[in-house]
Order: C-alpha cells, then structure tokens, then sequence
C-alpha cells in the first residue's frame, strides 16, 4: 500500500543511543601500578569547583587519589584496585558536572565553548550596560533638574526591559555555578554574587513599581560586566598558559610506518607499535616512538622534547625520541618504548602533575575562600538588620546589604595565589623546568646551599671519546664501525666521533666484554682492556681521570681515551647562583681523582668524591644541621635516596626513573641555566603570592567597612571588587619576568 512503510518481522525499528564508548580503552597505568584515568570536565567555573569535585571523587570505593586541573580542567583519578570509570561519570553528573573520557580534542572543544560563551556573556552585558547607563544619567541629570515623575518612570521601565533579560543570559556563568552549589548544600564564591545580582535587580523592580526616584539596574548590569571581564581575562590567562603546555600533545605522531619481516611498508596507529618492532621515519615527519637508529642518517629538530634548539644529527646507534621532527634523511628504528611509555608522554605526566600540585600557599587561600563565603551571607544579614534596627528604611537597608554582598566577594582572595602559580608553572615551562611537587615554590625560595652529583649533573649525560685526532683515521673508522653495534654508553661516544658509521655485517657481542667482527680477514675488537688483550696499555698510562675503551685490530692495539665533558653554561650558571647568595658544594659517587678537576674549573671549594648513597644522606644531614636549607640536584640512582630525603630536590629529565620520580623539580636540555631560572622563578612567585593575599586583605580592611556603613552603593561595591580581582591578576603576570627569564635562556637556548 502506497505511504505504508515495510518493517522486518521483528516489529518496529527502535531508536537505540549509540553505543557507549568503551572506557578500558582509556585506562592507563600509573608508575605505581594502579590503573587510573583522566576526565575532562566541562562546568568548572571557579577555583570551588576543585575541593568540590575532588572530595566528591575521592568519596567513591576504591578511588585512591583525584586531582583536578584547573587550568586544563583535566580530572586524573587513580584507583587501589579495579577501576569503575563508570561511577566517576555518575558521581559528577550527580553534582552538576558533565565529564568525557579525557582527549586534547574534547578539551580544547570545551574550553573553546567556554571561552565563547563567556565571550558572548560579556558582550550582552557591556552593550546593556551602556544602554541603561544612558538613561540612568538622564534621570539623575533630571532628578536634579526638573524631569516629571512619568519620564522617569518610563526611563526606569526602559532600564528593566534591557537589564533583565540580559542579566538572565550574562548571569549564567554565576547563577548555574551557584544553583550547583546551593543542590549539594554548600556555598561556593557565586553563591553571594548571584545574591547580589537578584537582589538588586528585585529592589530596582520594587523601586520602579513605587514611582521611586532612583533604581538599580545599572549596578546589576555592571556588577556583571566587571564580573565577567574578571573572569575572562582568567579564563584567557589559563588557557594561554594551557595552550604553551599543549604544546607537547601537537608533537605526538598519531600513525607510525611499521616494517615487517621482509622489509615492507604498513601503515599503523602508533599505539599499536610494540618495543622491538622496526620503524621507517622520513622527513617531514614526527618520530612516533623512542628507538635506537638501526639505519640511515638525519638531521631532527627536537627543541620542544630536549629543548635543544639546533637540529642533531643522528646516525645508527643514536637515540631518537617521540616528537622530534626529521628534518633531512630517512631512518629506520628499533622500537624501545611506545605509546604510554615514551620520553613524550612522560614529560606530558610531569607537567599535568606540575599543574595539579597546590603548594601551601594555595592551601590557605583555597581554606580562606571555603570559609569566607558563610561569612559573605552572615555579614549581609547582620547589616540588613543592624541597619533596620537603627531606623533605616527596608528599602536603605536592603540597599547596603546587597552592596556588602557584592563587595566581600572572595573573588581576589581566591585568585591570590592561583594566578601567581600558573603564570609562574608557564614561566618555568618556557625555560625547561617541570613541577613534581605543589609546594616546590616556597621550599625553593628558601634554600641557601645548593648541593650538585657531578657525573650526569654538572657534566654531560654522554660522554665523548677524547683525543681522537691521535688515531689513524683508518683505526677510527673500524672503531667507529665496532661501536655502532654495540648499547654499551661507552660504545656510544666512540660511534659519536664517527659519524654515519655503518655496523659490520657480521657482527658478536659478547656480554660483559665488548664486540668483535672480521676486518679484511682479520679479528677486530672493541671493549674492555682485558677483552681486547689491551691490559699493557692501561698499566701504562698515566691519565687517571677518564674512562678506557680498548680497540685491536689484529696486532695492533690502541687506547681509547672517553671523558666527561661540563655542562656547556655550567661554569656561567654557578657564577649566577653564587650572586644570588648560595652556597655550592658537590658530593659525588666518583673518584676524587675525577670530582677535583670538575671542583676546579667551577671553583667550587666545598667538594666529596667517592661518596656512597648513605654518604651523600650523611653529607645533607650535616649541612641541615649546620642550619642550611638545602636544593640537591642529582641523576643517578645512587642519589635518589639523597633526592628523596632533601628539602627540596631538581634532576634532569635523562635521569633514571627512580631519580626522577623523587626529584620535586625536573629539568630539560642539555643545559644547566634552568636550575639557576627555577630559584629565580620561585622567589618572585612567593613574593607575588605575599603581595597579593596582602592586597586581597587590606581591599577587605578598607571596602567592606564602608560597605557596611552604607558610603558604597552596589555600582561601586561591583568596581570595586572587579578592581580587586583585576589587580591581583594584574600583579601574577609579573611572575612572567622573573629575574634571569630573559629571551633565550630557556632550555633550548
């Protein structure tokens, strides 16, 4: 029949949700062990939100730890035991809060909403802010003149029919923010600000009713423009700073060229590239993975992974991570991290953990803020009655209440400290240093006594074969062939001196000792003295401070010589930190004979070699007691538990992993400046978290007195503490141009 439509037997078709995503595909493993997921959630107004979503989280059975970023809005939930994703969703959306699986894309769509939306907010209220202000000035011009009552009334109801309806869309932002808090039964900074809003907005519609002479719509637009301008520049700060740290998520490479077996070609998602496989990366492209070169050469820009801003050139046997750019060439790699695991990705934890970490400081203004609200309401009410039983009007009364309300928001109080951290996190970024710990800031302003490992700390993480011009470039270029078969570090060094070495086809390593090939029908060997019958030549030399790498090639012997070189700005960097007033002292694992050059060229005086890890813990609680507040900065394993143990700790991001993960500070590139960057960073952070939680209290002393006594009317009380949040925001971007940030002193550099 025409116009009926056939339906398969099973009945009618069902309008079914599409499938829900499936969330282990999400789930990652954290150092420790415990899976754990990120979430992106979307409704997150003010600093509030943090305690709010984090405690309710936390609430939850199994949930270990949750930790929200304000500034990405990132939600990072590790569970003891089996993860339940699924009761994380239901739990925010039970609060108010809508969340998403955690993806670059997804935030960024939120945040771009976010951003429009309190774009457009501002807007409708500036534009209705100058239109009522307009007839505002007409009617006091008039109330003084000789306006009759009918304009006036006309004027006020032209007023109400802008301010409403664009309070009610400007609004938004506080009013949903504060009706969220108000169904969980707590009060968070909007909470008064909507207050206000509705407030003055009811008594200018009482006023207007009544014929009255003046009415407050102007305050209520204004109050929210200021307000949103306030929050604005906020948001704009944050995401600034968000967009500078995302700039690691734009280097990862989604795809990787995988090779099989017989050599050919298929193209996979770099997720699926497991440890061992083989790599072809050609230029133009991102490295998808962290490999050792098995062929080919290439020049790769790799300044926002190292911070080294001049492109390197590697050959086999180097080290490429994830995210370097090939410049020039094609290489082929052996695949030994991927996904989760790569140098990239855990640059990426350590910056969303430097984001998330609140120091003391921001403790105290987040505890300020929670209980400031009640006091917000408690002072309000305490006015509106105070000023009834003295006589005043309801209407005078109300007034000054709604202008107290206004003015002892704890807006500034709650910015204090936050701002200054994620423009001071933004600053230490640009130079290289990522945060571990929250209270890092105030630890390292503090510390007097800075203690350095040498091997891998003042001196270069690779060493490099000294005196190369000594041998037979012939020997060199065997040696150099030799070495690039070998993982030994340093076999590396020696491979470095010969650049676009190729290993020998048929090749041996043998464990422990070195690796050998035939040369022209002639046993060539390259490792340890004994290995390569070299145990004459070590004897006999007089050079105590270096490391021997043996090379023979039938009868003839050779001695390689491989040193450690200094940082390239270490000399400069340990002139600045003597200038700002610290004392240096280096206790190493290495032999005297190889720490007292190194203390020498730095003129450095205070200095141990041959220490042990229980040494260095010895030399620490020394200087402790002596009364030294102490940074130490190591790489090795021997220093984590030195690290760990430390008032505040820095390593560099080559350090081993058990290092790193004590370290309170980590550092990128090849260069030492941002151990000199981070101490000048974090004294003009503590300074700036004084000055503004010291200009949060005296705007108090001051505006809510007057308030009070009823000399401030809800327009002003709005300027007011518009002006207050304005400011301390103003003051935090001066952590931008801490002392030694200068252009070019950043890791790359």
């Amino acid at each position: 029949m025409d116009g009926v439509l056939d339906l398969p037997a099973g009945g009618p078709i069902s309008r079914q949700a599409p499938p829900a995503p499936d969330l282990s595909l999400y789930l990652r493993e954290e150092a420790d062990g415990r899976p754990a997921m990120d979430f992106a959630v979307e409704g997150i107004d003010c600093a509030a939100c943090i305690d709010e979503i984090e405690d309710a989280v936390e609430a939850l059975p199994g949930v270990a730890a949750a930790r929200l970023n304000y500034t990405s809005h990132r939600l990072a939930v590790a569970w003891s035991k089996a993860a339940d994703p699924a009761a994380v969703f239901s739990t925010l959306a039970g609060i108010g809060y809508k969340a998403y699986p955690f993806g670059t894309d997804k935030a960024e769509e939120i945040e771009r909403n976010i951003s429009r939306h309190l774009l457009r907010c501002l807007a409708v209220a500036g534009f209705a802010a100058m239109n009522i202000m307009l007839l505002s000035v007409s009617v006091w011009s008039g109330n003084i003149a000789d306006i009759d009552p009918e304009t006036r009334d006309l004027f006020h109801w032209l007023s109400a029919l802008i301010a409403l309806p664009a309070c009610a869309y400007a609004g938004q932002p506080f009013f949903q923010s504060a009706l969220r808090a108000l169904r969980n039964r707590a009060l968070n900074m909007d909470v008064p600000i909507t207050l206000g809003v509705m407030l003055a907005l009811g008594v200018s519609v009482y006023e207007t009713l009544h014929h009255a002479e003046h009415a407050y719509f102007d305050s209520a637009v204004m109050l929210l423009f200021f307000l949103l301008t306030g929050r604005y520049l906020d948001h704009a700060m944050r995401r600034k700073t968000r967009v500078e740290a995302s700039n690691l998520a734009a280097l990862k490479a989604e795809t990787a060229n995988r090779l099989d077996e017989a050599g050919a070609v298929t193209l996979v998602p770099a997720a699926a590239v497991k440890p061992g496989d083989r790599v072809l990366v050609r230029a133009g492209e991102r490295v998808p993975v962290d490999g050792v070169v098995v062929s080919g050469r290439a020049a790769i820009d790799e300044s926002l992974v190292t911070g080294e801003t001049l492109p390197r050139d590697v050959v086999a046997g180097g080290m490429v991570h994830a995210g370097a750019l090939i410049h020039d060439g094609v290489l082929q790699l052996r695949t030994t991290a991927a996904g989760e695991d790569t140098f990239l990705v855990e640059v990426e934890r350590l910056l969303e953990r430097a984001s998330t970490a609140r120091s003391g400081y921001v403790r105290l203004a987040d505890r300020a803020a929670r209980l400031y609200a009640p006091m917000v309401h408690t002072t309000a009410a305490l006015s509106l009655v105070g000023w009834l039983i003295a006589g005043a009007s309801l209407h005078q009364a109300m007034l000054i209440a709604v202008a107290v309300l206004i003015i002892t928001c704890p807006c500034a109080l709650a910015l204090a400290v936050p701002a200054v951290q994620v423009v001071a996190s933004g600053a230490l970024m640009r130079a290289g240093v990522l945060i571990h710990a929250g209270d890092a800031f105030e630890r390292l302003a503090d510390i007097d006594t800075i203690v350095f490992d040498k091997t891998g700390t003042l001196t270069a993480p690779e060493p490099h074969l000294a005196h190369a011009g000594r041998l037979s470039p012939d020997l060199l270029a065997i040696a150099g062939r030799l070495a690039v078969g070998s993982t030994h570090p340093l076999a590396r060094a020696v491979a470095a001196a010969v650049p676009g070495a190729t290993p020998y086809p048929e090749m041996r390593e043998v464990a422990g000792c070195g690796v050998e090939a035939e040369v022209e029908g002639v046993l060539a060997r390259l490792g340890s003295p004994e290995f390569c019958g070299c145990w004459d030549l070590l004897v006999a030399t007089e050079d105590i401070d270096a490391s021997f790498v043996a090379l023979r090639v039938g009868e003839c012997k050779a001695l390689l010589t491989i040193r450690q070189t200094l940082r390239s700005d270490a000399v400069e960097v340990v002139r600045r930190l003597r200038e700002m007033g610290k004392s240096l002292v280096i206790v190493s694992g290495d032999r005297p004979v190889a720490v007292a050059p190194v203390a020498r060229a730095l003129g450095i005086d205070a200095w141990q070699g041959g220490a042990t890890p229980a040494d260095k813990m010895a030399a620490l609680q020394r200087l402790a007691a002596e009364g030294r507040r102490v940074l130490m900065v190591g790489d090795g394993i021997n220093d984590a538990p030195s690290l760990a143990a430390a008032p505040v700790s820095m390593s560099p991001i080559a350090a081993a992993d058990v290092t790193r993960a004590q370290a309170d500070l980590v550092f990128l590139g090849e260069r030492l400046v941002p151990v000199a960057a981070a101490i000048a960073v974090a004294t003009k952070a503590r300074q700036l978290m004084r000055e503004n939680l010291i200009i949060a209290v005296i705007y108090n002393l001051f505006a809510v007195p007057l308030a009070i006594a009823g000399f401030v009317t809800p327009l002003v009380a709005a300027a007011a503490m518009s002006g207050s949040s304005v400011i301390v925001t103003l003051n935090a971007l001066r952590a931008r141009g801490a002392p030694g940030i200068g252009a070019g002193e950043g890791a790359g550099s």
